[in-house]
């Protein structure tokens, strides 16, 4: 199968071209390189030292034998390259990645809104025009999120994309409708992940686009089978406020005696995924696309959910750290449950990877590895979702109130 992984170089999309790669398929890697730029703009680096993507390539190559072709092309503002692109490629999927992928950096800046909103919406409809355009029956499997849906508290589970309702008419008599789950995003990035989604359904009805939406949870985890190969080959390692997953930034945090930092109470529940599940995930759904004309194909891609909190508390046991509670820079809930179906990946084979404590110590070994790497300036979330709150978080933190050991929550 030709491949194009749009975002190929990022958190996903890298272990995701070698996973791709390593089973025969023919991969290339369109990129911006924007993750890497990103990371200049906010003074900080990923916790696993990175190669540039062409010396990862040669490294993978060497490895493997296998060969994986680079694409230096920003899908979001050079429409007519992509298209030529796609035209002269002909790939049989698009696996899009593409897409600025942060919530709190989503929300930093009124620039960092606009941004987001151009570059990951605007990257989705390219991509959906130029193969209308082309006339390429491209498979396309899009990374979303379970972010689309909010953190409800009603308890009822969430569905794989779908809904049925019943709808009452003018004269009484009860109708029932399949909608799309109710979106309830809550950043901007998760905004224009829902904004995805209406754009996959017209295009899938309109187009006939075969088109599947992962809504993947939080991803945890370094390694994958192909990123233990070769040290060079390693996966980033996000531990700052604004691109650090919860669980990896504990990890962090534990290895250099910093106490665990948690916003709020941590009754958020939020659903996660090992990104060696991840890729395998994504392998999946594209050997299973939608026939021509059906509708957009949604997955939940999670394997568990976890109170912050509870995080914390395992870590913790694990590692001995402290805990410290700080102020919640996002507007939502204080607590939430978080109960999602989950089924077709499972009914494809899928056999997920749960939190043990094996994983969690071979992330903490990652840690200290790469100690040396870490600014801890870096380390608290300080990107608001309104300005009255951040006002609130900065006092907070500037005073020390809340950020003291405070043994186990």
């Amino acid at each position: 199968m030709r491949i194009a992984i749009l975002g190929g170089d990022g958190f996903i999309g890298w272990p995701a071209a070698l996973h791709l790669s390593s089973l025969g398929h023919d991969v290339t890697i369109i990129d911006n390189l924007s993750r890497r730029w990103i990371d200049t703009e906010l003074g900080v680096q990923s916790l696993t030292p990175m190669d540039s993507i062409q010396e990862r390539l040669r490294i993978w190559k060497a490895e493997s034998g296998k060969t994986i072709e680079f694409q230096l092309i920003d899908i979001a503002t050079e429409y007519e390259r992509l298209k030529v692109w796609l035209a002269e490629n002909k790939p049989d999927s698009v696996l899009h990645l593409a897409q600025q992928r942060a919530a709190p950096y989503s929300m930093k800046t009124d620039r960092h809104k606009v941004y987001t909103v151009n570059n990951n919406t605007n990257a989705t409809h390219n991509l959906l025009a130029a193969l209308v355009e082309v006339g390429l029956d491209s498979h396309v499997v899009h990374m979303g999120t379970m972010g689309v849906y909010g953190y409800s508290t009603v308890g009822a589970a969430i569905p794989e994309g779908y809904l049925n309702v019943d709808i009452t008419r003018a004269d009484g008599d009860k109708v029932s409708q399949e909608i799309l789950y109710p979106a309830n995003p809550g950043s901007i990035y998760h905004m224009t992940k829902c904004l995805d989604q209406l754009l996959f359904q017209f295009y899938a009805k309109n187009d006939s686009l075969r088109i599947t939406d992962l809504h993947q949870g939080i991803v945890w985890g370094t390694h994958t089978e192909q990123t233990r190969q070769h040290e060079q080959l390693i996966n980033r390692f996000d531990y700052d406020g604004d691109y650090g997953t919860v669980l990896n930034r504990f990890v962090i945090q534990a290895a250099v005696g910093h106490p665990l930092t948690v916003h709020g109470t941590g009754g958020q529940t939020r659903a996660f995924i090992h990104i060696q599940d991840s890729v395998r995930c994504i392998e999946l759904a594209l050997a299973n696309p939608p026939a021509a004309g059906e509708r957009t194909k949604i997955f939940n891609q999670v394997t568990e959910t976890h109170r912050v909190r509870d995080l914390a508390e395992l870590v913790a046991q694990l590692t001995g750290a402290d805990i410290a509670y700080l102020p919640n820079p996002r507007k939502e809930a204080d607590e939430n449950d978080l109960v999602v179906v989950k089924e077709q990946f499972l009914e494809l084979g899928l056999s997920p990877i749960t939190l043990q404590d094996s994983l969690l110590s071979d992330l903490v070994d990652v840690a200290k590895r790469y100690e040396h790497r870490i600014d801890m300036s870096r380390i608290p979330s300080t990107s608001a979702w309104t300005k009255t709150i951040g006002k609130s978080v900065v006092g907070r933190l500037e005073s020390g109130v809340d950020f003291k050991r405070s043994g186990s929550a």
